[in-house]
């Protein structure tokens, strides 16, 4: 029986005292008067409110803050991905008819759309020669899996440094084939460095940490063995972050991050190492399931297509993405934009009272994905709920991260300056909570 109820399970009078209501004129905690919304109050105690919460729940009138349409973003699309797809490149999609979807992807029409997303990746990166671009199902997550069946001969050192950061540390180490992997890890806002270690045959780098937005440079391991490879995860920094892909072996990446559209997808950049590597170990006689299978995806890809049944929605949209980035002057353009938004965000929460940058060290900092804590006297929660209500939407926090901050995706198709006008509404919902 709950402590406040009787035998029958009802309120007991006794156990419960009066609601408190709020004083009007009681400064909330910034000194400012609060303001507070009617508070239902059930019948019988719940899940959701307890006794405890009756006698002093006072909530802000979230859903009555409205934001001046003056100071609002364009697009209220904020989101670390699935990110902002321009509305230009679903147009462009709309006009296709029935000419691309619901076709084969064994046919012209399609295979040609793989060749100008293979095309469009290699002018994007400026490939050097012998560098090949390979296409499967499945996304990042499958390539975790991918890569330890297919291109890890037998031990890796991943740098841990976050939730996905992790993730391929976590599928090597449960790979019965594989020796146990070397994982250096560091605090999140941080990342480490890797060390050169004798029998370590794929180091595993995150060019940019999607649940902290903490960002790496990425170049090859001083002293590490020869024949090594380097493996770049880059779901969310590729497109958006400045690279040089000879300093990798595999920089691999999905569409829904920088390329603004849907996911489900892995694309990789192959060096002729790791072609070498994959198709060394495909000799060796290690079982690999045909999915998983890096020969089977080479040659796919070398014919234009995928092991099995691509989105072509996905496709379309990335070469869009591809041909706008492209046309506007390649990954120099990205990453000078990409940077604007990233200087704004993070110039705006050093400069103002209640909020700073979770990560302290400004050479980490991601220019993709922003993460701005606040102040104990400012819910972020709150905060993210009224920017939502007012249809800018996913500024909310990595959910395993835990802290009060919000998370701001700065990709290329954002405009920097809808990140300026995002800011002027945070100021404006924080001064009416």
């Amino acid at each position: 029986m709950h402590p406040a109820t009787d035998s029958d399970g009802r309120l007991s009078p006794a156990a419960v005292r009066p609601l408190r209501l709020p004083d009007p004129h009681r400064d909330d905690r910034l000194g400012r008067p609060a303001r507070h919304c009617p508070v239902h109050i059930p019948s019988h105690p719940t899940d959701d409110v307890s006794p405890t919460f009756l006698e002093t729940a006072t909530l802000p009138c979230v859903a009555e803050i409205q934001i001046p349409a003056d100071i609002k973003p364009a697009d209220g699309r904020f989101g670390a991905g699935p990110s902002k797809v321009r509305v230009e490149a679903l147009d462009a999609l709309a006009a296709t008819g029935t000419s691309l979807m619901g076709t084969s992807h064994r046919q012209a029409p399609v295979k040609n759309l793989v060749g100008q997303v293979r095309e469009g990746i290699r002018e994007l990166f400026q490939l050097p020669d012998g560098y090949e671009v390979i296409l499967g199902n499945g996304g990042s997550t499958a390539f975790w899996d991918v890569a330890t069946h297919g291109l890890i001969e037998n031990k890796s050192q991943h740098l841990n440094f976050g939730e996905f950061s992790s993730k391929f540390a976590k599928a090597a180490k449960l790979a019965p084939w594989l020796a146990e992997p070397d994982v250096i890890a560091s605090d999140p806002g941080t990342h480490p460095e890797a060390v050169a270690q004798a029998g370590v045959d794929v180091y595993a780098f995150t060019h940019n940490e999607t649940s902290t937005g903490v960002a790496m440079p990425i170049k090859r391991v001083a002293g590490a063995d020869e024949g090594a490879l380097v493996l770049v995860d880059a779901t969310s920094g590729a497109g958006g972050l400045p690279v040089d892909v000879s300093e990798t072996d595999v920089y691999y990446f999905a569409p829904q991050k920088s390329f603004a559209s849907d996911g489900g997808l892995w694309i990789g950049v192959f060096s002729p190492a790791a072609i070498e590597r994959a198709e060394r170990i495909h000799a060796s006689g290690r079982h690999v399931p045909e999915f998983f299978s890096l020969p089977t995806a080479i040659d796919n890809s070398r014919k234009n297509q995928t092991y099995n049944t691509p989105a072509l929605a996905t496709l379309f949209l990335l070469n869009q993405q591809l041909e706008w980035i492209n046309g506007q002057g390649g990954l120099d353009w990205s990453v000078r934009r990409t940077a604007t938004s990233a200087r704004t965000l993070y110039g705006w929460a050093e400069d103002i009272k209640y909020a700073n940058p979770f990560v302290t060290d400004p050479a980490k900092r991601s220019q993709v994905i922003g993460t701005i804590d606040f102040t104990d006297e400012v819910d972020a929660a709150a905060v993210a709920k009224v920017l939502r209500a007012n249809g800018i939407v996913d500024t909310e926090p990595y959910r395993k991260l835990g802290r009060n901050q919000l998370r701001v995706a700065m990709f290329p198709a954002i405009d920097p300056a809808d990140v300026e006008a995002l800011t002027k509404c945070v100021d404006y919902v924080i001064e009416k909570l």
